[in-house]
């Protein structure tokens, strides 16, 4: 792993950046949610203001033109960015795990310095082709491999998901390092989109998260071997593309719920001015919203910094991330959010009534609600949960 900027090094302003964030948040965002929403459509208007504001590589280091910020930066934009727009923030968080795998694995490789140089430059957005048909939901194994064509590479995927495929310049592809190879031998890929052909195999009319607009993508491209990560897949998942994932993820659905309960307490507080008395039907379930929601707030935290602790130290990174025990705990950490958003978002909706349950209310709760159910379906919670109990029978936790 590569040496990760220390805290100390940081210099960013974080109050400065959340500020940035909740302006476009407010004046951007928020106005278009609900047609991106309704339309089923990619957040154009968020996105570009994102890049305008040059937030698409606060993770890179400074030496290629970035802003070095921290991993708890990130976390706190995500969560303030999705509490205007759950699409919008949970795209921006994507791309950033993309650029993590890129920052943590290859800053020994020039053709990703440069890369990187050019995500900076021209504020470059990453997706990842993870998913495919024919390995029922198990990103740890592919069926598509990489082919040698020439003096370059060739890969061809039939992807389930491909979140904003059509709207990325970039993609990271997991694939098996050769046609002989194992399922579970996969290599990265960056693909770019200039030599990337997508077909697109399917719709994106679903419940919530539909700014994402993640339909399924066959997948061909030509391309140098240099564009192969030199570290495994099998390397880059616990360091970084599952940590990353799980607390991004669980950040932008705590947003989620803030917005949610921030909605349900105005609802509470205007009814309370109405009848001019601090005792309503329903306070019940805003105490125990706001405590759900001090849940995941706390939880996320120790995870936070338990993950930059690791980041920290370099050298024993690697076999810190792959021990069974924070496994087990990054796995808890987005089981939990995933819950817990739904429950704070639907005490939300018990609260305002018919006033959260109608799409044109100040009060609306519906698109909340249906985004937190993606949650559980973003890397099964089943499929987790069955990898945390096998892990739990030879696990033991220290005292």
């Amino acid at each position: 792993m590569e040496t990760i900027h220390s805290v100390a090094e940081v210099i960013s302003n974080r109050d400065d950046l959340i500020q940035k964030v909740r302006l476009i948040g407010k004046t951007i965002a928020q106005p278009a949610a609900a047609s991106v929403d309704g339309e089923a459509r990619f957040p154009h208007e968020a996105i570009d203001a994102l890049r305008q504001a040059r937030l698409l590589s606060l993770y890179i280091p400074r030496q290629y033109g970035g802003d070095e910020c921290s991993f708890s930066d990130l976390i706190a934009i995500a969560q303030t960015l999705s509490q205007y727009c759950a699409s919008t923030a949970m795209i921006w968080a994507m791309h950033q795990i993309q650029v993590a795998c890129l920052v943590h694995h290859e800053q020994n490789s020039p053709f990703f310095q440069q890369y990187l140089r050019e995500i900076a430059e021209h504020q470059l957005l990453l997706a990842s082709a993870t998913s495919e048909v024919g390995v029922g939901g198990d990103i740890r194994s592919s069926v598509a491999a990489v082919e040698q064509d020439g003096e370059g590479c060739r890969l061809f995927k039939k992807a389930t998901t491909v979140s904003y495929g059509l709207y990325a310049d970039g993609y990271l592809v997991t694939a098996r390092r050769s046609p002989e190879a194992a399922p579970g031998d996969q290599v990265f890929v960056l693909l770019t989109r200039p030599t990337t052909q997508l077909e697109q195999t399917g719709t994106w009319n679903t419940f919530g998260m539909r700014g994402t607009c993640s339909p399924g993508f066959n997948i061909t491209s030509t391309f140098p071997a240099e564009q192969v990560l030199s570290t495994s897949f099998a390397d880059i998942a616990p360091l970084t593309m599952v940590p990353f994932s799980h607390l991004l993820w669980a950040a932008c659905w705590q947003g989620i719920a803030i917005d949610a309960f921030a909605r349900a307490r105005k609802f509470m507080q205007s009814k309370a001015r109405q009848l001019r008395t601090t005792s309503l039907p329903g306070d019940g379930r805003l105490v125990e919203a706001n405590s759900n929601l001090q849940l995941m707030r706390s939880t996320l935290a120790t995870a936070v910094q338990e993950y930059e602790d690791i980041l920290r130290d370099p050298e024993h990174a690697a076999e810190k991330a792959s021990d069974m025990g924070y496994s087990i705990r990054q796995n808890n950490v987005k089981t939990l959010a995933s819950q817990l958003v739904i429950q704070v978002v639907q005490q939300a909706l018990y609260i305002c009534g018919m006033a959260g349950y109608k799409e044109d209310s100040p009060f609306s709760i519906g698109r909340h609600l249906r985004d937190a159910y993606s949650a559980s379906l973003m890397i099964s919670n089943d499929r987790l949960n069955t990898t945390n109990a096998a892990l739990l029978l030879v696990h033991k936790e220290e005292a």
